[in-house]
């Protein structure tokens, strides 16, 4: 019998994969299996997020007696605000230009060096996009021996990760293999989409681009090729040189590409032209409803009727809250 899964539990489990605490994760755990339908059809998957839930009540509750028990903080002792129309998490091995890429699409100025190990603790950074930012987070570097717990829920809860390969040294190669080997014993994996696992829902998966960095070394082809051999991967790849600007551009329009979002501009009904300067950005998908929400939550809340222009209406369309946006329209709300 199939699920037949509801718009509802399936946005409650796209929150429930980018929960970046366990709190969050409970919360989102309790809305999916409120929002299951209940029949035979579900009945394995009620089993499996009851399961869950319980396993993170544990967590929160262990957690909470390491931290009155002075035994240590919290594994995610880092956290970046989310931001912009998404966010994509640089990860690598020592060396591998994750810095020198928040720089180079970003304003960001993170500490640059030769030496392994510059970055201690998250970077974020805004890249720009049309009239639109994305926010990139540069990240400690993984080893077989070494990985910030924090990084696994921030990956979780990425839209995409930014796998970097160091196509300049020999080493080069397989620092990257360690970091998808570490990755392999977390509940966090690096894959071609974004998804979890259909039997432990507590394992996600995130999108994942490999980026060929270095690319004008004398011997940079030569070392993608082997990487090729000794580590295949069903990801999207780029070949780059994180130092030079002008050579991202394609990699610059895919992430943004990637995230699947929507621009929207809103118009005060009291005034002739629309609010061009910031638009906010919705999944592809969403209505007029998931816009009021967005704007506050009593905009949703009143929400009576909608004008929308755009290329697939007549200009001034009203329409109700279940109206599908679509990319570039201007809406009017009214309350």
């Amino acid at each position: 019998m199939p699920a037949n899964l509801t718009q509802q539990y399936k946005k409650a489990e796209d929150n429930y994969r980018r929960s970046e605490t366990p709190e969050d994760e409970l919360r989102w755990l309790q809305v999916m299996l409120a929002e299951m339908p209940k029949h035979k059809g579900t009945d394995h998957l009620q089993a499996k997020l009851k399961t869950q839930i319980s396993q993170v009540k544990k967590d929160i509750e262990s957690q909470r007696s390491r931290g009155s028990s002075g035994g240590g903080g919290s594994s995610r002792s880092f956290r970046v605000p989310r931001q912009g129309a998404g966010t994509a998490v640089i990860i690598g091995g020592p060396n591998s230009g994750k810095s020198q890429l928040l720089a180079s699409l970003t304003r960001a100025t993170p500490e640059i060096a030769s030496y392994p190990f510059t970055t201690k603790q998250p970077y974020p950074g805004m890249m720009a996009w049309e009239d639109v930012f994305v926010q990139l987070i540069d990240t400690p570097p993984i080893t077989l021996d070494f990985l910030e717990p924090y990084i696994v829920g921030m990956l979780r809860s990425a839209d995409l990760a930014l796998l970097m390969v160091d196509l300049g040294d020999d080493s080069g190669m397989e620092q990257a293999k360690e970091v998808i080997d570490k990755l392999k014993t977390t509940k966090t994996r690096l894959a071609a989409e974004s998804s979890l696992d259909e039997e432990d829902v507590g394992l996600a998966f995130t999108r994942t681009y490999v980026l060929a960095n270095k690319i004008d070394d004398p011997e940079a082809l030569e070392r993608l090729e082997l990487f090729h051999e000794i580590c295949p991967l069903p990801f999207r790849e780029f070949k780059i040189s994180a130092n030079m600007p002008e050579n991202l551009t394609e990699l610059r329009n895919s992430i943004y590409q990637s995230l699947d979002v929507i621009r929207i501009y809103t118009k005060d009904p009291r005034k002739k032209e629309p609010d061009r300067d910031k638009p906010f950005t919705l999944a592809r998908g969403e209505n007029l409803l998931d816009l009021a929400e967005l704007i506050h939550k009593d905009y949703a809340k009143n929400l009576k009727f909608g004008k929308v222009w755009g290329n697939a209406v007549h200009d001034g369309t009203i329409v109700k809250g279940d109206y599908i946006l679509n990319d570039l329209d201007v809406v009017e709300i009214h309350v």
